[in-house]
């Protein structure tokens, strides 16, 4: 039995005896005439003075002592009769004390006490201030993940490494996991391109990196210079990691015809495919299709978010990323949904629906794929893809059985060398084939600009440093004018949400729009969240 308990037993089962007495004696011990004498001031006034202060001391002694002032604070007179001779005075203090710090407590402050606060209208208030666009509604099963529930519970930098220590703050919310996830932001960078990472590197930090302190790790496919590294570490507080590519994962394989990849190189760098002329392009692409997460450093870590160098992070973002992906157990996260140049990748929705044909058991069976093909195009796929380089990924995931036989289907076709597959129409056709849609996040509440490429949420004039755009923004920005690739009847991000969002104005026509010069998406009906 701990102290306290052992002093409320005293109390309500020793009447006639002073639980604290033998806890401390001396400090509830009476003070002795003697020890009043010897800290009583000298008299300078003679005995008539001494005899005052003695009257005085006398008097007041006799009132505190008399029936009157005894009976005036005694219990008898408001307690029932059955616990007059069993509760004593201090018994009866100690329960009030308790009684009163429970309603302090508890109950709230009258409004006489409360601080002054001065209301300021801040304009374009946020009506959805998470900014949540799902393409599924919440899943009615038992004990499933809510979003939204969790962003108001641990938004305002609640697991912030800045934000001090506190108590109620550190305590986990039911059915979540406390421990801080294993995630690194991740980035394939060279020495050249110092200057645009550090650009990446000090806006992410300062909207949210700076309060989470997650470990930055550099890929290279050459060691990286002493210039690189101070930088950089200078840039964060966080753990710094400078890693080399194997030279298997950035070369070209030994089944890769050479004299057919150099005739493709030429071939798409003639018709304008963006670095379609480039051998490192297509290292790259293949190294973020299916290598990056074997890398050796990476082994220690479950999550990633990719950086490129000169993207630019509007938003400041209060929350931890990597907590909200886990614990609401999300595979993939994107923030543009956008079609791509269909001449790069011309073989891969028939090399894709062949892998499908031979492996039909790796098909999740909620997987959604309707989105992704064209019903008016002999149901090919529709060229839309998530914008990779703004991803958010579980490294598991990228590591199964699944997304790994599709790689190696892939990339024995040839398809990054003959061909310029991107690492994002793969992972696209990959995440849609292996994971529900309702583990795929849109992130549209965070800012984010690659190149002509711009995100920016609306109702965010409060959080972000940018001009909101809507959703259908950056649709075929990466197709250009000269081509003659076909466009779905929808834009990207309106098919991965689908329902509502594809709903259209009473009397519009997409070919009416466009015999006004229009290009045919403007006919959505608006709900404000755009």
């Amino acid at each position: 039995m701990g102290f306290l308990e052992s002093t409320v037993w005293k109390l309500f089962h020793s009447p006639s005896k002073d639980p604290f007495y033998e806890k401390s004696p001396k400090l509830l011990a009476t003070p002795s005439s003697s020890s009043i004498a010897q800290f009583s001031l000298p008299s300078t006034s003679g005995s008539s003075s001494s005899s005052s202060s003695t009257a005085s001391l006398s008097s007041s002694s006799s009132f505190w002592m008399s029936p009157a002032a005894t009976s005036r604070w005694s219990p008898k007179k408001y307690l029932p009769s059955s616990v007059r001779n069993t509760v004593s005075k201090r018994q009866l203090a100690v329960v009030l004390c308790l009684l009163l710090a429970v309603i302090i407590w508890i109950a709230p402050p009258p409004s006489s006490w409360r601080q002054r606060v001065i209301h300021i209208t801040v304009p374009d208030a946020p009506t959805n201030p998470y900014q949540l666009l799902r393409a599924n509604p919440p899943s009615k099963k038992k004990h499933a993940p809510d979003p939204l529930r969790w962003l108001e519970l641990n938004s305002n930098n609640k697991y912030a490494v800045s934000s001090g220590t506190n108590l109620l703050q550190s305590i986990p919310v039911y059915g979540q996991v406390s421990t801080k996830p294993r995630a690194a932001l991740i980035s394939l960078v060279r020495n050249s391109e110092l200057e645009g990472l550090v650009q990446s590197m000090r806006q992410l930090e300062y909207q949210w990196n700076r309060k989470y302190q997650y470990p930055w790790i550099f890929f290279n496919d050459e060691p990286f210079n002493d210039e690189f590294k101070a930088a950089t570490q200078n840039l964060t507080s966080a753990q710094c990691y400078y890693e080399v590519v194997p030279k298997e994962h950035w070369s070209l394989p030994d089944w890769i015809d050479e004299g057919r990849f150099m005739n493709s190189l030429e071939y798409l760098g003639a018709i304008g495919v963006g670095k379609g002329w480039m051998v490192s392009y297509r290292h790259m692409c293949r190294w973020n299709s299916g290598f990056f997460y074997k890398h050796p450093r990476l082994r220690d870590f479950d999550w990633y978010w990719r950086v490129e160098p000169d993207v630019h992070f509007y938003c400041d973002i209060d929350y931890d990323v990597f907590r909200f992906m886990r614990d609401n157990k999300m595979k993939y996260g994107f923030n543009m949904n956008i079609l791509d140049d269909a001449r790069s990748f011309p073989s891969l929705w028939s090399r894709t629906r062949s892998f499908i044909n031979a492996h039909p058991e790796l098909i999740h069976p909620e997987a959604d794929l309707d989105w992704l093909l064209d019903a008016h195009n002999s149901g090919d796929y529709n060229n839309c893809q998530f914008f990779s380089n703004f991803e958010v990924g579980d490294l598991n995931y990228f590591r199964g059985q699944a997304n790994e036989k599709y790689f190696k289907w892939l990339d024995k076709g040839g398809g990054f060398y003959y061909e310029r597959f991107g690492d994002a129409p793969i992972h696209t056709l990959s995440v849609a084939m292996f994971v529900p849609k309702n583990e795929i996040w849109y992130f549209r509440d965070i800012g984010y600009q690659h190149d002509i490429n711009r995100h920016c949420p609306s109702q965010s004039s409060h959080r972000c440093s940018c001009e909101p755009t809507p959703i259908d923004e950056n649709f075929y920005k990466l197709v250009p004018l000269e081509s003659s690739q076909k466009k779905p009847d929808d834009t990207c991000i309106r098919q991965f949400l689908g329902g509502p969002w594809l709903k259209k104005i009473s009397g519009w026509s997409q070919e009416g729009e466009r015999l006004f010069g229009g290009d045919g998406y403007h006919g959505y009906e608006l709900t404000g969240l755009e």
